[in-house]
């Protein structure tokens, strides 16, 4: 059987998101998180593989405990095991040190085949932990994927997307894939034997003990890059209330947009 393992992420919901003042980070213990919309194209990738292949497909994702309904969710939608990261020691870690946890947890759970993940985070945009990860387990990446298809016992064929085009490359697993943003056009629903099944599910939980992480590699002490600052960005705007009979209306609008060069005469 092959094994597949999926990586996800929650992100904080728009409009809901808190800094924390001295470390310049994200507060994602308050935050209302979703799942990062650039995974379901990589939890449908999973879940094709699985019906193809007979995989076995594990759901891991670094997080505070509020990250345990969005992997209840992806569950009821066909995946078979949930693990969450989670420990105060991961807080604050950038993609580096995100990266390293997530190469810990995928070299516990070994004899794997193809880590899924997606191609970025909203609340990110580097697209720079999928390559990371794969850098520190040691095998290959490939980015921006739209299928996976098996050829040998080892053997694997992925078509990526790229700025000319599309290409085909053969790969050996295991390896760790990105997939593209709308890869699928359609995703699988979650199915009712699974809803109610929920309250029975709950994910694994690893610590870093667990993992057997050196404490100098998590948090913002592992983190080489780090925010220096973070401000809300104000937008100031100006108006003029012009009140007049509808012909002098016309003559001073007009005026105001000559003076801003919005109309010019001929």
């Amino acid at each position: 059987m092959e094994k597949i393992i999926l990586c996800v992420k929650g992100v904080p919901e728009p409009g809901s998101v808190k800094v924390d003042p001295e470390t310049h980070t994200l507060k994602r213990e308050s935050a209302e998180l979703i799942l990062n919309p650039p995974d379901r194209d990589a939890i449908q990738m999973a879940l094709e593989l699985k019906k193809n292949y007979d995989a076995e497909v594990t759901a891991i994702s670094m997080g505070p405990p509020n990250v345990i309904p969005i992997l209840k969710r992806i569950y009821a939608q066909g995946i078979d095991k949930l693990i969450l990261l989670s420990d105060r020691a991961f807080a604050g870690a950038d993609t580096l040190a995100t990266s390293y946890v997530l190469a810990k947890a995928i070299r516990k759970i070994s004899d794997f085949s193809v880590v899924l993940m997606g191609l970025h985070s909203i609340d990110g945009e580097t697209a720079q932990v999928p390559p990371e990860t794969a850098a520190i387990l040691g095998i290959p990446s490939v980015t921006n994927v739209k299928r996976i298809w098996k050829e040998e016992e080892k053997k694997w064929i992925v078509l990526r997307e790229h700025e000319y085009g599309e290409e085909e490359v053969e790969i050996e697993a295991p390896f760790v894939a990105s997939i593209a943003k709308e890869a699928f056009d359609y995703y699988t629903p979650p199915s009712l034997k699974r809803l109610l099944k929920l309250k029975e599910i709950e994910p694994e939980v690893w610590s870093a003990s667990d993992l057997e992480a050196e404490p100098d590699k998590l948090g913002l002490k592992g983190s080489p890059t780090q925010v220096l600052d973070v401000f809300e960005r104000k937008i100031e705007t100006t108006g003029k209330i012009i009140e007049a009979e509808p012909e002098e209306l016309v003559e001073e609008l007009i005026k105001v947009l000559k003076q801003k060069e919005i109309i010019k005469e001929v």
